[in-house]
């Protein structure tokens, strides 16, 4: 049985998802959501879950070797999902955990990616550019904001009258619904 991570940062809708999707799996278990906000409600959707819970309160904290060695020897973690997590994934983590760490971006990259572009951001960005379509892109994570390689896109037109929150609502949807079993192929093979 794989063991997963989910890090996250906000409200934590894609981390229940996920939880809820393996909740009583045999293939994996959520064993671990780390976020870099002691508020984020995220927690609150873990505990709902059972699920452990760690804050990391600082950058060097977060790529130092103490780190990887807490996901990897206290809770044995075989793969790291970001669920909206803000920080920028230390090289540390990306050199012990290669092609293990894997990101939800609400947009289809590259566009609309990099540092900054997160949650509505993005949706006002697609708007006010007028695009006729958005989506979600799933991807491996790499040194750099959002440019890790693909696994999965999936898109859909955009109305004329689209509005960044109708698209944030469209987004949310096809995130919660598609990424958890994303992840269940990845660990399928």
């Amino acid at each position: 049985m794989k063991r997963i991570a989910i890090f996250a940062s906000g409200s934590g809708t894609n981390a229940e998802a996920i939880m809820k999707h393996f909740e009583g799996s045999n293939l994996a278990k959520v064993c671990l959501l780390v976020s870099n906000k002691a508020d984020a409600y995220a927690l609150k959707r873990a505990a709902q879950f059972k699920v452990p819970t760690f804050t990391v309160h600082q950058k060097e904290d977060f790529a130092s070797r103490q780190f990887v060695k807490f996901l990897k020897k206290a809770y044995k973690i075989d793969l790291i999902i970001l669920a909206g997590y803000l920080w920028l994934i230390p090289k540390e983590l990306i050199l012990e955990y290669p092609n293990k760490i894997v990101n939800i971006h609400p947009a289809l990259l590259p566009d609309y990616g990099g540092k900054g572009m997160y949650g509505d951001r993005v949706h006002e960005a697609v708007v006010a550019n007028k695009e006729k379509e958005s989506g979600i892109t799933i991807h491996y994570v790499n040194e750099n904001y959002d440019e890790g390689h693909t696994i999965y896109q999936e898109s859909f037109k955009l109305k004329k009258d689209e509005t960044p929150e109708t698209l944030a609502s469209k987004i949310h949807e096809l995130e919660h619904k598609i990424y958890p079993h994303v992840i269940e192929q990845l660990i399928r093979g």
